[in-house]
């Protein structure tokens, strides 16, 4: 994920920055992902089929710029629904894997990056724009792109049922009284990621260079087993920041927490979208 200057005002226990960190701390989070990038490669889920094919039916060609590509799960996507994908990310171990997978790859944040003239039709970001500085991310976007090229910024939020919501919150409350992770839990994520979908249009709207900003909505679910849930909890932002002996009570607290409601459970995710047309 690009680690740069954070845009965020409210904690939660995904890759995004959390309120009251330093830079050092916010750098060490973002840093975390790649500690067991084929772990996130493996756990995390992939992005709606419908939100792909909208970007692609509403941009000019498909040429496309993945920022923070991490690991390449959405780069493979549009790979995979036609696009030709060039994936930047600052981890040379998450971008490793993305390689692994045969996504063309540059280490760099975008800040830093340095397009050498070349142009794309689309610029995604997939779970990393908060990462981004939101004006100067949205400025270097509106320089690479062709006229009439979409500019889309998207995160999964996810929401377990409100009662098991709560227990997680309790798990970490009690686990790390002193973490904003717990305060996470205390509203649904769709409030807190919608929050930085619209600073992320506000930004684009500062730069000129784009039409109006649209939000995009796509709601889906996904069951998760006791297992599968506690092999994508370390993936989390933050998480291996803890002492081990910490990450393994925060693990069977949640662990017992879905054995309480029968081992299993439905995550309701939406996947929220800030999204602009570069002008022509």
């Amino acid at each position: 994920m690009v680690a740069s200057q954070p845009e965020s005002d409210s904690p939660r226990p995904d890759d995004t920055p959390t309120a009251g960190r330093s830079s050092l701390e916010q750098r060490a989070a973002a840093e975390g992902f790649g500690s067991d990038a084929s772990r996130y490669d493996r756990t995390r889920p992939e992005y709606p089929d419908e939100l792909v094919q909208r970007i692609l039916v509403t941009s000019p060609g498909p040429d496309l710029l993945d920022v923070g590509c991490g690991t390449g799960i959405a780069s493979r996507q549009f790979r995979s629904a036609g696009c030709t994908v060039l994936g930047i990310d600052p981890d040379p171990r998450m971008a490793e894997v993305a390689r692994q997978s045969g996504i063309a790859t540059e280490i760099a944040t975008f800040e830093d990056w340095d397009p050498a003239g070349r142009t794309y039709d689309i610029v995604i970001a997939a779970q990393s724009w908060h990462w981004v500085d939101l004006v100067a991310g949205a400025e270097k976007a509106a320089r690479v792109l062709r006229p009439n090229g979409r500019l889309a910024v998207f995160w999964n939020a996810f929401d377990p049922p409100q009662d098991l919501r709560e227990v997680f919150a309790e798990v970490f409350r009690r686990v790390l009284p002193e973490s904003p992770f717990g305060a996470f839990w205390a509203r649904p994520a769709l409030d807190t990621y919608r929050a930085g979908s619209v600073r992320a249009a506000d930004a684009m709207r500062r730069v000129g260079a784009f039409g109006e900003p649209e939000e995009w909505l796509f709601h889906w679910e996904l069951p998760y087993s006791r297992a599968e849930w506690l092999d994508l909890v370390p993936t989390t932002g933050g998480f291996t920041q803890n002492p081990p002996a910490l990450q393994q009570q925060l693990l069977d607290g949640l662990g017992a927490a879905v054995d309480a409601v029968g081992g299993s459970f439905v995550m309701s995710y939406d996947t929220v979208t800030a999204t602009a047309a570069r002008l022509g």
